[in-house]
């Protein structure tokens, strides 16, 4: 999706869908005022068109519009309570609305559904993702300082996506169960034949269904997970109830110099080192590796981030 070409969600008026194809030509040639205009009278024909006023909230700001761009996106938020286009981060960009919007499921399936083909290429090629080795590394070294092998019976892999995460550890795991929320990255999961168990759902609801199960995992790991998550302290204290008493919890976080949760422009979260301290404090666990990583570059320059292993604070 760029900026300025939502994903399409029809107005279900013809003449309006229509108009709004029309306005991406005109950004297609370049003429983005042009654009705006055209947008602006679809928007009076049909109010609740969210997709053309996400359009028009982009174009706006690409103009240097800021309160245009504002007003554009406040209304697009209005037209979809479920914000399939993400307009609450925009607003939260742009200063405007909650400074720490949390993702909607609506927003992050849409997200990785559509970018499941090509999520694998665009990490490993052109991000310079490393986040599975070194969770690996990390989960390793931890092992070996309390005298352990790394042998897993059970791993839980939380955000699974395509199964970079699994891959990493499937030599070392006896039964390997993802989730994820996209069914199109469970699909491409599928494909790669690494997983005992996948399946469809929000990591909150499946841990908590997880937990009144009994079910219960030696590993749980989160690789590029948190960074679409705003509040860590219920997906970790949920984690945390599925965790073997002498299981390990592996994760990675971009992170900033600051404390609590920052959205950056990236639209990801950074979470600041004591605010990742103090969630997994709150459900009884304790890190016992936690060191700075460039997990992924952005643009050429690498993205600061946190390796993290933690265990149940009553653990040798």
């Amino acid at each position: 999706m760029t900026e300025t070409g939502p994903l399409f969600v029809s107005s279900g008026d013809l003449i309006a869908d229509r108009r709004y194809k029309w306005a991406l030509d005109h950004v297609a040639q370049g003429d983005l005022d042009g654009a705006a205009d055209i947008l602006a009278q679809t928007v009076e024909l049909v109010p609740c068109f969210a997709t053309a006023w996400f359009a028009l909230g982009a174009i706006r700001n690409r103009l240097g519009d800021h309160d245009g761009a504002v007003a554009a996106f406040g209304k697009a938020r209005d037209a979809d309570p479920d914000d399939y286009h993400g307009a609450r981060l925009q607003l939260a960009r742009l200063g405007a609305g909650e400074a720490v919007p949390a993702m909607t499921q609506t927003y992050v399936r849409r997200l990785f559904d559509q970018y499941a083909e090509r999520y694998d290429a665009a990490l490993t090629e052109h991000l310079d993702y490393r986040g599975p080795p070194l969770l690996r590394a990390a989960v390793e070294a931890a092992m070996g300082a309390a005298g352990r092998r790394l042998r897993f019976g059970s791993m839980l892999d939380l955000g699974c996506g395509t199964g970079l995460g699994g891959a990493a550890f499937r030599d070392c795991v006896d039964w390997l169960v993802g989730v994820d929320l996209a069914p199109a990255m469970i699909a491409r999961a599928q494909t790669k034949g690494l997983y005992d168990r996948l399946i469809t759902a929000a990591l909150a609801d499946f841990l908590k269904q997880e937990a009144a199960e009994q079910g219960t995992y030696h590993l749980v790991l989160a690789a590029d997970v948190f960074v679409y998550v705003s509040d860590l302290t219920p997906i970790v204290a949920g984690a945390t109830k599925v965790l073997a008493p002498d299981g390990v919890f592996a994760f990675t976080v971009e992170t900033h110099e600051g404390d609590g949760v920052k959205l950056l422009p990236t639209l990801r979260y950074a979470h600041g080192e004591n605010y990742v301290r103090d969630a997994l404090g709150a459900a009884g666990l304790a890190p016992v590796h936690l060191g700075q990583a460039a997990v992924r570059s952005e643009k050429g320059m690498p993205v600061h981030s946190l390796v993290v292993v933690a265990q149940h604070s009553s653990s040798p």
